[in-house]
């Protein structure tokens, strides 16, 4: 084969990956995965019995976890882990707070709520918030957060997502805290959102 045509062949190869790498950036070879929006409108009703919507996430790094104050282990976990994380965030510390909505509403009243989130472990940073079956399901359907009720009667549980969020102080999410990090880990990324400043978007 002569150096002419392997020369051709050597440009028409470099042109079609060329081609190919513009066909995909623009979506022409498929669809490109899409950002899947986590949280949006809520009313829910705090510890104090007030009406709240999602502007109490402003102004404020939030970390946001869906429980309920009859959780055997998850959420008393979480919780006393992100108490833990307070400190580690030094002078931060104030501009961080911990909000736990209840996926548990009939149980989880407003006194009960109040109770549950006054234990000196958890948070001195930590909003409870309650509400209507119809209002906790369209808070979890605007965060991606799973639950469901198991069994019958006073002795029933119920199966949540285990992760947390962490909000910007904009009220809009940054990142996925999973359930397995330590609070130093937890820590380190809340700080590392801390640092792209008030719009981050990832930790």
């Amino acid at each position: 084969m002569s150096r002419k045509i392997l020369a051709l062949i050597a440009v028409l190869a470099l042109a079609l990956a060329i081609l190919t790498g513009l066909a995909v950036r623009k979506g022409v070879l498929g669809p490109q995965p899409q950002t899947v929006a986590v949280g949006g409108p809520f009313q829910l009703v705090d510890t104090s019995g007030r009406t709240v919507n999602q502007d109490v996430l402003k102004g404020k790094w939030s970390v946001v976890f869906f429980g309920f104050t009859h959780c055997p282990d998850i959420c008393p976990t979480t919780l006393f882990e992100l108490g833990q994380v307070e400190p580690l965030l030094g002078a931060d510390a104030d501009r961080f707070q911990a909000v736990l909505i209840s996926v548990d509403p009939a149980r989880d009243t407003v006194a009960q709520m109040k109770a549950y989130v006054a234990n000196d472990a958890f948070p001195k940073r930590l909003i409870g918030l309650t509400g209507s079956t119809a209002q906790v399901d369209a808070a979890a359907k605007a965060y991606r957060v799973y639950y469901q009720k198991v069994g019958e009667g006073d002795d029933y549980t119920v199966n949540h997502a285990a992760y947390s969020y962490l909000m910007n102080p904009k009220g809009r999410f940054a990142c996925v805290l999973p359930y397995d990090l330590t609070p130093e880990q937890t820590a380190a990324k809340i700080k590392a959102a801390m640092k792209q400043g008030a719009n981050a978007a990832s930790c």
